[in-house]
């Protein structure tokens, strides 16, 4: 695969084989190895009653974003979000999004199939049976993913289809005739409840931020034009932390690679470059202060004086090191 985006599972190699029967060929993907599921690593640490510390929230959360900007760009719509498609390299925390078997290139006008996605993340457009959706319905299944890494079970845990919509509507609401249209143009039914839209402050525990709970609302809404895009949530204040170099995990080490956005990432969202430049202004002089250090270590030379200046400079590099760290 050429120019594989950083937080999508990069294919190595394939082949075919056959089988017992000559007339079955299977084609055969050989992926890069990543050891964890978010799903996993989530279910993990409550078997030990820990929670989710929340920077690893707001990791994923940016990390699945990216992903999502870079397929939706090129027209693909991933159709299967959920944490057990989220690959996780537990030792740095770097995300990977996988399982493209649902995926669709979507062209306009062109129908699609409306049972997709796994219920707990299914777009309510897709419950309504809508058939020419758009990748709104990965940014629904993202705000869903994000809503239970702060929640720590899903948010809509409905039994079926119909079941699916009633947790939603007990959130948001009953959804207006415009809202249906926007899901469904074709959609005739128009008898519902009318239920109140449920306080997102009462839905989240205290301690939950109004930046968060205002990130899960641009994600979470019927209309799909209204849903937050992509690149504009790694914008959004709640995931500030992750545009910060001193940031940290709570093991005390470095964040995973954040800004090493592809050329598509930076022709799509322009402010990246700017939040980029003011990030790593600082770290940047102290590269330079290194460099200059460095330089003077390799020109000195000769007698004990000079063996002198080489000790001081090592130690002074070394502490530049440092706080480059």
């Amino acid at each position: 695969m050429q120019n594989p985006h950083p937080n999508i599972l990069n294919l190595r190699h394939s082949f075919c084989t056959t089988g017992e029967n000559k007339e079955d060929v299977y084609f055969n993907l050989v992926l890069e190895y990543m050891p964890e599921t978010v799903f996993c690593f989530v279910k993990r640490l409550q078997q030990i009653k820990q929670p989710l510390q929340l920077i690893y929230a707001k990791l994923y959360i940016w990390q699945l974003a990216r992903a999502l900007a870079h397929i939706h760009a090129l027209n693909i719509c991933h159709r299967d979000i959920k944490p057990q498609n989220l690959l996780l390299n537990p030792s740095n925390h770097v995300l990977k999004l996988c399982d493209f078997g649902s995926a669709k290139v979507l062209v306009k006008g062109e129908p699609n199939v409306s049972y997709i996605c796994s219920r707990y993340y299914r777009a309510p457009e897709l419950i309504f049976g809508s058939t020419d959706y758009t990748c709104a319905i990965d940014i629904w299944s993202l705000g869903c993913v994000a809503a239970e890494l702060l929640l720590g079970e899903p948010m809509f845990p409905g039994d079926s289809g119909v079941d699916q919509l009633v947790e939603i509507i007990k959130v948001l609401g009953t959804p207006s005739r415009s809202e249906i249209e926007a899901m469904n143009h074709s959609y005739t039914e128009f008898k519902f409840p009318q239920v109140q839209a449920h306080p997102w402050s009462e839905i989240f525990p205290s301690w939950t931020s109004q930046d968060a709970v205002g990130l899960i609302s641009y994600m979470l809404r019927y209309d799909p034009a209204a849903r937050m895009p992509p690149l504009k949530i790694c914008l959004h204040p709640f995931l500030d932390d992750i545009w910060k170099s001193d940031t940290r995990l709570p093991d005390g080490s470095h964040l995973p690679p954040v800004q090493n956005f592809t050329d598509l990432e930076l022709q799509a969202e322009p402010r990246f470059r700017e939040l980029m430049a003011d990030s790593l202004s600082g770290k940047r002089q102290l590269q330079e202060e290194r460099e200059d250090r460095g330089e003077e270590l390799k020109n000195t030379k000769g007698n004990i004086g000079a063996i002198t200046e080489n000790v001081i400079a090592c130690a002074e590099v070394r502490q530049l090191d440092k706080k480059l760290d």
